[in-house]
């Protein structure tokens, strides 16, 4: 219920939701610097700890010409990747084959002029949790 709850939130908050194949993204009305400022506080706000941040759009941009493109892919992407032990041992309580999902990773893309935040869609059963804690996550973000 609370997943429902927090999608349908960041329909109202943002007017637009995706789901790709294997991520769900949310539009953010606002810069990239200001999308990964507001991810950043997010997780932060909830007592996790930032583990790293990939500069994924950074690399992609940085080494296309060395293997042969000059597709720019995304003007910025960061991931941000992190756990949480409460979360984590309830899952993996469930299933210790779960951890092949840690850590979770929330990402922050800007293309076309347009800035997404989301995370990968993860499986029905115990991993709904984590995708409910990303979602939250996010909608703080949103909401900052």
């Amino acid at each position: 219920m609370k997943r429902i709850l927090a999608f349908a939130s960041a329909l109202l908050v943002t007017g637009h939701m995706a789901a790709a194949q294997d991520a769900i993204t949310f539009d953010y009305d606002g810069s990239f610097d200001d999308a990964t400022f507001a991810v950043e506080n997010a997780i932060v706000n909830r007592g996790l700890v930032i583990d790293l941040v990939s500069h994924v759009g950074e690399m992609l941009n940085r080494t296309g010409a060395d293997v042969g493109s000059d597709v720019m892919i995304f003007d910025q992407a960061d991931i941000f990747l992190f756990c949480s032990a409460a979360v984590s041992r309830h899952v993996m309580e469930a299933d210790p084959m779960n951890i092949v999902h840690c850590p979770y990773g929330i990402f922050v893309a800007e293309r076309d002029g347009g800035v997404m935040i989301g995370h990968r869609n993860y499986p029905d059963g115990p991993m709904q949790e984590v995708e409910a804690l990303l979602d939250g996550i996010i909608l703080d973000a949103m909401n900052e």
